[in-house]
């Protein structure tokens, strides 16, 4: 669907009538009066809606988009799981430099028609003295370079042994094979057949066609096109083939209206109905969101460790302490909290010169009156005595 949302003033202001012109006696210039839609207004009008006619909306889990531990998203998409964000449609590709939807022509050109002009989903145009090779790169042609070949004064190409002018261009050569290639091959190289772009080849079958990801309930029958069973269904925008279902089930395909199978690296998740990347052990329990199979985004405050993520603080807590939190080191074996301090081999928090250890952190002087200014501090305050109680002394007591 497209968002037409920044489209409504610019169509408001076309509908608007233009009044009546008025000329004044003592003045040449003709004058107009109400709203007039100005040459430059219906060019903006123009791009606008070209920028615009590329654009879909998509949702994603809303949980990809949580940046700090305590904070849980919500999302604004079709549940409170679902996150609602403008992407590229189908056949077009962010631009790296002007962040704007521009066609794509990667499917049919290996370095995305580099020296030509993709004008289209697809569609590759050569630059002037550029040709299309067999594979569809744009390569020069004489007297500048012929593939597989020299190039002569007069601007034709000399192909190398083993190798022949292509057939329909004649400003390339390509390799020659002796005996002809096999089903969904092509002669790679002088007197070598390998499977084609978008095959591979399999033990018994020779060249087959590859889908990523794999089709579910259907038959790999082209370079990702699946071919359906019997009974199940493609669902728009989606190439698997699956049962007719009521739950979204990405990165999976339905084996019923409500059973969801996920690929592997991926787990069910309730929520989203989908099927949501794993990693190690929850990135850290939870320090991180898994964003796929085996890859964290670890929150603020955290950093990647391996597989996982770990807290980071910005002072090292010293060869007696661990980092517990951001910015929060434990001392000895009671773990008392010591907040932008380090620990001593006492197991006691050390703060910098010029401040001073108060409950679970370093503070400067003008800093201790403002502790209690808050309710949320007080709060806090009252969490880590009672922490601070039990890390130091607490086990001592029996309570019960």
């Amino acid at each position: 669907m497209l968002s037409r949302g920044p489209l409504a003033p610019l169509i408001a202001l076309l509908t608007l009538a233009v009044a009546p012109a008025q000329i004044e006696a003592d003045s040449s210039e003709l004058e107009l009066y109400g709203d007039i839609v100005t040459p430059g207004e219906f060019e903006s009008l123009s791009l606008t809606r070209e920028r615009q006619q590329h654009l879909c909306q998509r949702e994603v889990p809303a949980v990809f988009f949580q940046t700090h531990k305590d904070t849980v998203p919500r999302g604004n998409g079709s549940t409170i799981f679902y996150h609602r964000i403008e992407v590229c449609c189908l056949g077009y590709r962010r631009d790296r430099y002007s962040g704007e939807c521009v066609p794509d022509c990667s499917e049919s050109s290996p370095d995305n028609c580099r020296n030509g002009f993709c004008h289209a989903p697809g569609r590759c145009d050569c630059f002037a003295e550029f040709v299309r090779n067999e594979h569809g790169s744009c390569i020069h042609t004489c007297p500048i370079a012929c593939q597989h070949g020299r190039c002569y004064l007069n601007g034709t190409c000399a192909c190398h042994p083993g190798y022949a002018l292509d057939q329909e261009t004649r400003q390339f050569c390509r390799p020659q094979c002796s005996q002809a290639c096999g089903t969904h091959e092509e002669c790679v190289a002088p007197g070598q057949c390998d499977c084609s772009p978008g095959y591979r080849r399999t033990p018994d079958l020779g060249c087959q066609p590859v889908c990523a990801p794999d089709c579910g309930y259907g038959k790999c029958s082209a370079p990702n096109q699946c071919e359906c069973f019997a009974g199940f269904i493609k669902r728009p925008q989606r190439n698997v083939c699956e049962a007719e279902c009521y739950i979204n089930c990405e990165n999976g395909f339905c084996e019923s209206r409500y059973k969801c199978q996920c690929r592997e690296g991926y787990r069910y998740d309730h929520n989203t109905t989908s099927c949501l990347p794993e990693c190690t052990d929850n990135c850290g329990h939870g320090n991180g969101v898994c964003i796929a199979p085996g890859v964290c985004r670890c929150f603020e405050g955290y950093e990647a460790h391996l597989s996982s993520c770990q807290p980071k603080c910005e002072r090292s807590c010293g060869k007696y302490g661990r980092c517990l939190a951001p910015n929060i080191c434990g001392c000895g074996q009671s773990q008392q909290h010591c907040l932008n301090g380090r620990c001593n081999e006492m197991g006691h928090c050390v703060c910098p010169s010029g401040e001073s250890h108060f409950v679970d952190r370093c503070l400067k002087p003008q800093e201790l009156t403002r502790q209690l200014s808050t309710r949320e501090q007080r709060r806090h305050l009252s969490h880590q005595l009672r922490y601070e109680f039990n890390a130091l002394i607490g086990r001592l007591f029996n309570f019960t």
